[in-house]
């Protein structure tokens, strides 16, 4: 297969195992879904969601969220790790909101990654999930099963993002970069498949004998 009739393939058979997308972090709107996005580096959208409900039932607006103090935002989002540098960053964000953006979620990426805490991988989520702004979020996931289907050299998840968006449609891209992190958790884990084990990787490479060494994002 070429490249172009391996992502082909690949589109198709994702869409076919994931008809529906939903978003995995539980959120109510933009600011929660910011937020949440923020707690999961580094972190499982499981945990986040276990720890979301008691910060937002605090806090669900920049106005509440700018007025709780930073050691309590810290105590309550702990179990995501790296709670200090998240928890400054929630309460500096939120400020910046209502000083800048009239306590609403900036609807561009420069303004997004202007945000403490807030990098591109991050404001690309929230522009595709929130807005619908196609956006190709590349995460540990998508960056490892691009490189086992041959679709970027995984030089780095820049490199990889603009690979993955020359190879599939713009309208695609907010869909398939959920499909591919579905796909991923559930059958091409970093441990379960090696590049030549699970449904996808057996088909596009059958021949394969040697275990695929991906670069970390």
């Amino acid at each position: 297969m070429t490249k172009a009739e391996r992502a082909a393939f690949i589109a198709t058979r994702l869409a076919e195992l994931y008809p529906e997308t939903p978003i995995p972090l539980d959120h109510r709107d933009p600011f929660t879904l910011l937020i949440a996005v923020l707690l999961s580096a580094q972190c499982t959208d499981v945990r986040v969601n276990e720890v979301t409900p008691r910060l937002f039932a605090l806090a669900d607006t920049p106005e509440a969220m700018a007025r709780v103090a930073v050691e309590k935002i810290q105590e309550i989002i702990r179990p995501c790790g790296l709670s200090p540098q998240k928890a400054k960053a929630i309460a500096g964000l939120s400020r910046i909101l209502i000083d800048e953006h009239g306590g609403r979620v900036p609807h561009s990426f420069e303004a997004l990654e202007r945000l403490p805490g807030v990098g591109h991988k991050t404001a690309s989520v929230v522009m595709s999930q929130a807005f619908g702004v196609p956006a190709f979020p590349v995460d540990t996931h998508i960056h490892r099963l691009a490189q086992r289907w041959k679709l970027t050299s995984g030089k780095n998840v820049a490199q990889t993002e603009r690979d993955l968006k020359r190879l599939f449609p713009e309208s695609e891209w907010n869909r398939l970069h959920l499909r591919i992190i579905f796909y991923g958790r559930e059958h091409c884990t970093a441990r379960g498949c090696d590049g030549s084990r699970c449904e996808i990787c057996r088909a596009l490479f059958p021949g394969r004998k040697r275990p695929v060494r991906a670069r970390k994002a």
